[in-house]
């Protein structure tokens, strides 16, 4: 089939009005002309995908095409981290590194990169940057603190290196986790006390409020059965009220944290919440961590910085075990909120675990199972287990953690929880 672009360029005479003519075939040449400028601007673009894909420096290598501006700059911070070379001081050759143990550009290093790569690419260079370059060279930086990007997974990957971080580095690291959790406290504190406060306000039920107190949604809810349509009035034969100001605790909240390696996200996020809750007067929280042996860590949720640095990520887990524990220091059931956040690969015995998460809820325990706190959706874990505990009625599925306060919140109330996807 031929080009009518082409045919009409070829001869376009072929109109029977000249004028009309002379128009198809201008606009036709004006269409090919840019059909081929774009065909040229679509192969410089895959050239110089290719060539920063290859490296070789800002040099043309033979392709015809030099890189220069913000390509050259992308060039050089990617040969930093993934080249072959040492010398960081080194003009570079074929991707070579610039990156050495004892280079002094880590931070300045750090700031190229977000000048040139989005936040979710600086967050995978920065890791890969403590793989390849060694954490006691990224922490001695004294710029690394303004320079380095605030994530969640490089909070956890300081954390999960534990008593292996050289003494040097460890207050360097909790500097760089403090910020971090300064990062996620802002974002996310003050939603989630607000959330809380309202849904503590209403589980607060009032059987005889004072005018004042009465909470009309509900109220008018309560009696839709008593509308009169001759009247088209609702009669209010009972009332539903706020709850009053009170110093009183209100609800138990249980964090029962999986602190095994796939969980560090999930335990950065679950602290930083931890703390938020405790600040609440009206809840009463709790936070346990556990792999095979469990960790009450509750008397530091004054920090959550504390916090996470009493947690050991890695190591098996036992689930049973923790949630032994924890019902064990349930009081009141009936007020009770459990939260299990884990992978569910349970390493203890499975049959009483179930029985243990059964006989909670038969008691009036709230239970919540979250297979994961974190931006990234539900890592792999256990179908067998979560099936199991769904059949108990604790369904389990991952959590965002802009979506936790609302979870909390229906939990609270005694409400279905708002599950992703249903």
């Amino acid at each position: 089939m031929n080009d009518p672009a082409t045919d009409a360029t070829t001869d376009p005479t072929t109109d029977a009005n000249p004028d009309t003519a002379t128009h198809t075939g201008a606009g036709a040449g004006t269409a090919a002309a840019a059909a081929g400028g774009t065909d040229e601007r679509d192969a410089d673009e895959r050239l110089r995908r290719w060539r920063l894909v290859l490296g070789g420096g800002e040099e043309a290598d033979g392709t015809g095409r030099a890189l220069t501006g913000r390509d050259a700059a992308m060039d050089r911070t990617l040969a930093a981290l993934y080249g072959d070379g040492e010398d960081a001081g080194a003009r570079p050759g074929p991707r070579s590194a610039g990156l050495g143990a004892s280079a002094p550009g880590v931070a300045r290093w750090l700031g190229d990169v977000r000048d040139c790569f989005p936040a979710s690419v600086v967050q995978v260079m920065q890791r890969d940057a403590i793989d390849r370059l060694g954490l006691s060279a990224l922490l001695a930086e004294p710029e690394m603190l303004e320079a380095v990007e605030a994530d969640v997974h490089l909070a956890g990957t300081l954390l999960s290196l534990g008593k292996a971080m050289p003494e040097e580095s460890r207050e360097a690291a909790r500097a760089v986790v403090r910020k971090i959790v300064g990062e996620l406290e802002r974002r996310l504190a003050a939603r989630t006390r607000a959330t809380l406060t309202g849904a503590l306000d209403r589980s607060a039920r009032v059987r005889r409020p004072r005018h004042r107190d009465i909470d009309w949604n509900r109220t008018v809810r309560a009696n839709l059965g008593n509308y009169l349509p001759e009247y088209r009035t609702v009669v209010p034969e009972r009332l539903v009220g706020h709850g009053r100001a009170s110093r009183a605790v209100r609800k138990d909240i249980v964090l029962c944290v999986d602190q095994s390696g796939s969980m560090a996200a999930s335990v950065v996020y679950a602290s930083v919440f931890a703390a938020v809750l405790a600040s609440l007067r009206s809840l009463s929280t709790r936070l346990v961590v556990f792999d095979t042996s469990v960790v009450d860590l509750t008397d530091l949720l004054d920090d959550p910085v504390d916090v996470l640095f009493g947690t050991r990520l890695g190591g098996g887990t036992d689930i049973n075990r923790a949630l032994a524990y924890c019902q064990s220091r349930i009081t009141r059931p009936a007020e009770t909120v459990l939260v299990l956040v884990s992978d569910l690969h349970e390493g203890g015995i499975r049959g009483e675990m179930l029985k243990r998460v059964a006989a909670m809820r038969s008691a009036g325990v709230r239970f919540v199972t979250l297979l994961a706190l974190s931006d990234e959706g539900a890592p792999a874990y256990d179908r067998e287990h979560a099936a199991a505990l769904a059949a108990l009625g604790a369904p389990a599925f991952a959590c965002t953690p802009d979506h936790f306060p609302e979870v909390m919140a229906a939990a609270v109330e005694k409400r279905p929880l708002p599950v992703p996807g249903e």
